[in-house]
């Protein structure tokens, strides 16, 4: 398991989920930042000494950080599928409307 959050340093580190083959890899999220990571992937996503500096975060950035803007609501105007009504590939397979 890694002892710190490649993107920020932070040392609160938890297991969000593990493989369904035991030990083949974790989910990891850092208790700071939320930089989630699979334990498989490679060393540049994985450990702080190769993550690349452009990436990185530092406490400072963090409290300055912008505040990240809500979703907005639905919009009302335009068209507008009814409810069970297929779309896609699927559909256009299937004869349906796309």
């Amino acid at each position: 398991m890694t002892d710190c959050c490649p993107r920020c340093a932070h040392e609160s580190v938890g297991t969000l989920y593990s493989s369904p083959v035991p030990g083949v890899w974790d989910v990891l999220q850092c208790g700071r930042c939320l930089y989630t990571w699979r334990t498989s992937e490679p060393d540049r996503r994985t450990r702080r000494a190769a993550y690349p500096r452009a990436f990185r975060l530092t406490v400072e950035d963090l409290a300055n950080a912008a505040e990240v803007p809500a979703v907005p609501p639905l919009r009302t105007d335009g068209p507008r599928r009814q409810r069970g009504q297929a779309s896609g590939p699927a559909a256009a397979r299937a004869g349906g409307p796309q």
